[in-house]
């Protein structure tokens, strides 16, 4: 049994920041880079799943 991610953004780009989207609530600002192998990066803070849109679907 798999658990999905709170949180899946489809991305345009290869190297995003996440701040867990809640303001003062949120996390430090991370950047992550998503491998162009895998196609999608997961938050160490909120396990935000972020996909590059190449990849949509696919994962």
């Amino acid at each position: 049994m798999t658990i999905e991610a709170p949180e899946t953004r489809i991305v345009n780009t290869w190297r995003v920041a996440c701040d867990g989207s809640e303001g003062a609530l949120g996390h430090p600002r991370v950047w992550l880079q998503i491998p162009q192998d895998l196609g999608w990066v997961e938050c160490g803070y909120c396990d935000c799943r972020f996909i590059h849109q190449d990849f949509e679907g696919k994962v």
